[in-house]
């Protein structure tokens, strides 16, 4: 006998357990996302690995060490996409999106990284994200912030640090990238073999380190706003001018950096303290530059992804986000019950949109099917016996409420169960 296949390490099933929470993210994501004025656009999940190297950058970890890439049989290397705003410029380039009006996109789906699976990250994950194009000011900025702030609100979720800080333009970046540098080698000794092959890559990711030994060193490091100029530092200013007039609270954070190449002045991170290390729940910037980097001509663009895995962990400590059960269950005995059940079933799932109901299949006694009722969590047993047939009836049993008992006209189930639905 052959064994059990097991699904891929770090590729986790989500089971109807669990998938309420999934269900209330996504939907009141996609409801905050409209009110926005954002509209969805779908990505294919595997891309030319030039979308990824070319935009995140080769040097990053993403690109060098963490895609699933090979060659198609025509020689052509292909990636499982690890994130989603490269694509989402392939597309908005491909397909002429950009170029015009502020255009507003938000995408959702797997992503894929080949990195060791911990709580809160495994190696096919799920991402939402926004992104807004065409807009270069700081008052984008602030939109695309306010628009986190307001799925938080919507989700009930508390607690939420959001962290900024600007990383310049490019010029500025590359000057500070070389004082960091330079800084980081003369204190090699005290850096482990990571940390030095991070900084002869990407300096600025040496800042992202986790390690306490090095934070303790970065303490005395420069400072990018150190390096910033008139422009940058005016922009940075108006975005905390507005964020402050809104009431969004935030913390200057001077050593945040995004972990992809593409990014420029504001970046930012909400952080949580109650999921252990993996903090950061949602996450993104501004990259002007992505969309000359990937051929087009420049135009500006700000956005974020969030993990839902984080946030389905925060929503699960949640009190009042029940699974959706049935709100009906079909039991029938007797002579014909089973036709006249999935007949009158077929006519209420047609007739009363958005019921949810249950026929019972695989027969059984009076009991044994109300048992099944019961484990369904449906909130009524629609009972079928000899007598209900017979005289063109149907019975309403209370599993939850304890109500008595209601016989009803077959003509009359279906704008009393309607109303009922309207009722709860």
């Amino acid at each position: 006998m052959n064994s059990p296949i097991r699904s891929i390490r770090g590729m986790n099933d989500i089971l109807p357990e669990d998938i309420h929470f999934w269900q209330k993210l996504e939907s009141t994501a996609e409801q905050v996302f409209a009110a926005h004025g954002f509209e969805q656009i779908r990505l294919p999940m595997l891309e030319k690995t030039a979308v990824f190297s070319r935009g995140i950058g080769s040097a990053t970890d993403v690109v060098s060490k963490e895609m699933y890439s090979f060659d198609d049989r025509n020689g052509e290397s292909l990636s499982l996409r690890p994130e989603g705003t490269a694509g989402v410029v392939r597309a908005a380039l491909q397909n002429g999106l950009l170029y015009g009006p502020v255009k507003r996109l938000w995408y959702g789906g797997p992503m894929f990284r080949y990195e060791r699976p911990q709580k809160g990250r495994s190696r096919q994950f799920h991402q939402l994200g926004a992104e807004l194009f065409g807009a270069s000011g700081p008052d984008a900025d602030l939109e695309i912030l306010a628009l986190g702030t307001r799925l938080w609100e919507a989700l009930g979720l508390t607690g939420l640090r959001l962290e900024i800080n600007s990383l310049g333009n490019a010029d500025e970046r590359a000057a500070y990238r070389e004082k960091l540098y330079a800084f980081l080698l003369a204190h090699q000794e005290q850096l482990d073999e990571q940390t030095r092959e991070r900084a002869e890559r990407n300096p600025l990711r040496v800042l992202d380190s986790k390690d306490p030994q090095v934070q303790a060193l970065l303490l005395e490091a420069p400072l990018l706003a150190e390096h910033l100029g008139d422009d940058s530092r005016e922009h940075f200013e108006q975005l905390k001018h507005y964020l402050d007039r809104l009431g969004i609270a935030y913390v200057v954070n001077p050593r945040l950096v995004r972990g992809l190449d593409y990014y420029c002045h504001t970046v930012f991170e909400w952080m949580t303290t109650e999921l252990g290390a993996q903090g950061t729940v949602c996450a993104g910037g501004r990259y002007d530059s992505l969309v000359e980097l990937q051929g087009g001509k420049p135009w500006p663009g700000i956005g974020f992804a969030m993990g839902e895995e984080r946030l389905v962990e925060l929503l699960r400590q949640k009190d009042g986000i029940e699974p959706v059960h049935p709100h009906a269950y079909m039991v029938a005995v007797g002579e014909n019950s089973d036709e006249t059940a999935l007949e009158l079933a077929y006519d209420l799932r047609a007739g009363i949109p958005g019921l949810r109901l249950l026929s019972n299949l695989n027969g059984g006694s009076f009991k044994a099917q109300f048992k099944r009722a019961d484990r369904s969590g449906a909130l009524l047993a629609l009972v079928l016996g000899e007598d209900e047939i017979r005289n063109g009836q149907i019975a309403i049993k209370f599993l939850r409420s304890g109500d008595e008992q209601l016989t009803l006209e077959r003509s009359e189930i279906k704008d009393w169960i309607r109303r009922y639905i309207d009722s709860i």
